[in-house]
């Protein structure tokens, strides 16, 4: 668990927090640490939102991890916590108006390729979807929000992997490993290193069924204000249907959906 610095007193109130009943429930403890997340002055410190949220670190720390896997929270260096692309999609929905025009976005790479699109934010060693948008194609990817997938066998992984050091990528390598999800998943380090110098070299990835059978993505990453990759978008399609060489057709429209997401997640 990071060290955050000094620890913040908790706000105005009776005690609360420690490892008590007064804590609350699971699912309490997420709704007061989103609250807390949300607040103003933010990306906020691990130390400051447990505080804030009378719950003991160790739980915060362990809520904020699945909270940034499935796009509520967004983690930069592990240390400081800010409202994520989901969170901010839902506040949008619920008073009525649409996700900072991410739906719009997506929705627009849709209809461009006429393929499913998927949204995925990164966290530590996997990536989470967290939008999907289905084609009108006869066919459905076994995909849906909220899973989460490996970075080295998918599109969305490879295009983050590519916006890493070298040696970022080998410590991810050393500590997730390169499971076979198929007999084409690359499961050695040098291979998957040299994939990831062409796919910075034209800016995109393919997923030629490396991850599931059958299935063909084109991927690209979503970079934050420091260069560093918050997550990535892909197009989905058969083997059957589009060819390796259409589907790298698709890569102007996905770059520019990239470029226009970038400001919003």
């Amino acid at each position: 668990m990071p060290d955050d610095g000094p620890t913040m007193d908790a706000a105005a109130g009776p005690a609360r927090g420690g490892r008590t009943s007064a804590a609350g429930t699971a699912l309490e403890k997420s709704m007061r640490i989103l609250e807390a997340v949300a607040a103003p002055g933010g990306p906020h410190r691990l130390t400051d939102v447990a505080a804030a949220a009378a719950v003991p670190k160790s739980s915060a720390f362990r809520i904020l991890t699945s909270l940034t896997e499935q796009g509520f929270v967004r983690s930069e260096s592990g240390s400081r916590h800010g409202v994520g692309a989901r969170l901010r999609a839902l506040s949008a929905l619920v008073s009525g108006g649409e996700p900072h025009s991410i739906g719009r976005i997506l929705g627009e790479l849709r209809e461009a390729v006429g393929q499913t699109v998927h949204l995925a934010l990164h966290s530590g060693e996997t990536l989470t979807y967290i939008r999907k948008l289905e084609s009108d194609q006869p066919f459905r990817t076994a995909s849906r929000v909220g899973m989460r997938m490996p970075l080295h066998s998918t599109a969305i992984g490879k295009s983050i992997l590519a916006q890493l050091p070298e040696e970022e990528v080998r410590a991810l390598i050393a500590s997730a490993g390169l499971a076979p999800r198929t007999p084409r998943t690359l499961t050695s380090p040098e291979a998957l290193l040299a994939e990831l110098e062409e796919v910075r070299t034209r800016g995109f990835a393919v997923d030629d069924e490396e991850n599931e059978p059958t299935i063909r993505c084109i991927g690209a990453a979503v970079l934050g204000p420091q260069g560093r990759p918050i997550g990535g978008v892909s197009v989905t399609t058969v083997t059957l249907l589009v060819s390796r060489e259409e589907i790298e057709t698709y890569a102007p429209a996905l770059r520019r959906a990239t470029e226009a997401l970038a400001p919003l997640l």
